[in-house]
């Protein structure tokens, strides 16, 4: 069974959900501490006049608290999201597709805690995309040892028997390899080179973006392919 385990974005880019549609199971890796400027709270949207971040307003206490605890003290930032998405992307030519998106997020109800918003956010557009990956919560397990070593114990809690890890975790798990080998579990690390580009509002074209640029550009029956990593000729 593989599993993915990373903490929970606003709005992820495809690459995230690529991860989810490789995975059997992915865990939100949410009780450790926020971090600032982060893709916790915020990300890129392409517009006609290029990218820029969408940012959800935090009080100062959240960098002093986990993920899973971080409130959002002040909600007239969700029409504000809601105006800005809706503005930003009314050119595209599949707006339609994330007009009902728009709607949920921000509209249905006031978001208290910035974790519960990303989990919403993250498992409807997983379901939007077809994906069947089951999600779970770091919250479920016991989390024990080292930073590496409360990882190597959720998984085997899961049962898992295969991690798949972002590029960027390589630096991070170097010389503790061997814990995953112990324990059973096969250690590999996700590439995103090679997605395909698509028509974006804006050039050059940018693949650092949130998601919902994918959706509101591409035909939906197109957006797995155009989400998947296909690995560059050598």
């Amino acid at each position: 069974m593989r599993a993915v385990v990373l903490q929970s974005n606003y709005l992820p880019w495809k690459g995230y959900f690529d991860l989810i549609q490789e995975a059997d199971v992915f865990v939100y890796y949410d009780e450790v501490q926020y971090t600032k400027n982060d893709w916790r709270n915020r990300n890129r949207i392409c517009s006609k006049n290029g990218c820029h971040w969408l940012t959800i307003p935090v009080g100062r206490e959240a960098v002093k608290q986990k993920i899973s605890d971080v409130r959002l003290p002040d909600p007239r930032w969700q029409a504000e999201h809601r105006k800005t998405l809706a503005h930003t992307y009314r050119p595209a030519k599949h707006f339609a597709q994330i007009e009902p998106l728009l709607a949920d997020f921000y509209e249905s109800r006031e978001w208290r805690r910035l974790g519960e918003l990303n989990y919403h956010c993250t498992e409807t557009i997983a379901r939007l995309l077809g994906l069947q990956t089951r999600f779970r919560h770091a919250k479920e397990f016991d989390l024990e040892g080292d930073r590496v070593e409360r990882l190597v114990s959720l998984l085997r809690q899961l049962g898992a028997t295969e991690y798949l890890s972002g590029p960027s975790a390589r630096e991070y798990l170097a010389g503790q390899e061997h814990l995953f080998a112990q324990a059973g579990i096969d250690l590999r690390f996700k590439s995103y080179g090679g997605y395909p580009e698509y028509p974006q509002l804006s050039e050059p074209f940018e693949h650092g973006v949130s998601v919902i640029d994918l959706l509101a550009n591409v035909p939906l029956a197109d957006c797995r392919r155009m989400m998947t990593a296909v690995p560059e000729k050598s």
